[in-house]
């Protein structure tokens, strides 16, 4: 836990003078989907309050909207805790993602797109697999598919995608084996890249449709196999 309040009060920085709830929980989220807190963290109020130098009341108001992206739960007498997701959730993710990323992509219009983030982001993918950082790899995936995402350039869009990147997240951190989650698509995402960057917006499309659905099959499988194994709040 030493390393992760570290990080948040770092983040401290980040909330200015007009600390507010929804500025705590965008930072929550951000930590969460960057694999700082894995599923099952307890979050203690008196220490996470203290790195960000926020009140119980804005803290707890930012768990209330945490909990409501489903990030969250609070269990009676225990008190807040990252989730762990089901297989039925890990289904549902990825259906939502199925049809946000390839509306997306579909509905680009005319090249040529502004494809810098995602470009930032496939470099970023292979920095951390030259230094076998996979969980570094596993966020520049994310980020890759968030920039995918953003080329809608569409606020309301970009908000639903975040709690779902984040959720995503927590479905990462009960794999295994991260390396052989992500390697494979550090390849695809270029592919992905090429192929916008040549204008070809349907094999972008054909490429990301099969990308999410062997994707899934990975994850349900492990997610199964933790299930089989008696793995903790997995159903």
């Amino acid at each position: 836990m030493a390393e992760q309040l570290t990080g948040l009060a770092d983040d401290r920085a980040l909330l200015g003078r007009t600390s507010t709830a929804e500025r705590v929980s965008d930072i929550l989220r951000s930590r969460i989907a960057e694999g700082y807190f894995p599923p099952g963290t307890r979050l203690s109020e008196d220490s996470i309050g203290g790195a960000l130098g926020v009140s119980r009341n804005t803290l707890r108001e930012a768990f209330r909207l945490l909990t409501h992206e489903r990030l969250l739960v609070h269990e009676l007498n225990r008190g807040v805790f990252v989730r762990v997701l089901t297989v039925g959730d890990v289904e549902d993710i990825y259906r939502t993602r199925g049809l946000v990323e390839c509306a997306v992509v579909r509905g680009l219009g005319e090249p040529p797109y502004a494809l810098e983030g995602l470009a930032a982001a496939v470099t970023a993918g292979q920095l951390a697999a030259v230094e076998n950082d996979w969980k570094s790899l596993g966020t520049a995936n994310i980020h890759f598919h968030r920039e995918l995402v953003a080329l809608a350039g569409s606020a309301r869009t970009d908000e639903l995608m975040r709690s779902v990147f984040a959720e995503l997240r927590l479905a990462f951190h009960l794999v295994d084996d991260p390396r052989r989650l992500h390697e494979p698509y550090l390849a695809r995402n270029r592919q992905i890249l090429q192929a916008l960057q040549a204008g070809d917006r349907g094999e972008a499309e054909r490429l990301l449709a099969v990308y999410l659905g062997d994707s899934l099959d990975r994850v349900v499988e492990v997610y199964r196999r933790r299930v089989a194994e008696g793995g903790q709040g997995l159903g």
